[in-house]
């Protein structure tokens, strides 16, 4: 079981049942406000997710699907977004470095 917090860590956004987020289909999921702070979500799809506000610092997103995901106030900071689809976000996070 996967539990996905908002960054307060008191509203539990998401429980999904899965051991892993590799590879897993999260399209159109609100994670508004999630904190992911070191998640592997490599070959994700989270094409058109709800990522506003989202803290990614330190994630892997090696190959995930991106496409018109919403990443208003997104903090990328750290993450890994080698091979990363990205054809259409809804807005230029706030935080992107290595």
């Amino acid at each position: 079981m996967i539990e996905i917090y908002d960054k307060k860590g008191f509203d539990r956004l998401m429980l999904i049942e899965a051991t892993s987020l590799t590879n897993f289909d999260l399209r159109g999921a609100n994670l508004k406000e999630a904190n992911m702070v070191q998640y592997d979500l490599s070959g994700a799809d989270l094409r058109e997710a709800n990522l506003q506000g989202a803290d990614l610092r330190l994630a892997n997103l090696t190959g995930a699907n991106l496409t018109g995901a919403n990443l208003i106030g997104t903090d990328l900071t750290g993450a890994v977004l080698t091979n990363a689809k990205m054809d259409k976000p809804k807005i230029i996070p706030i935080a992107i470095q290595s």
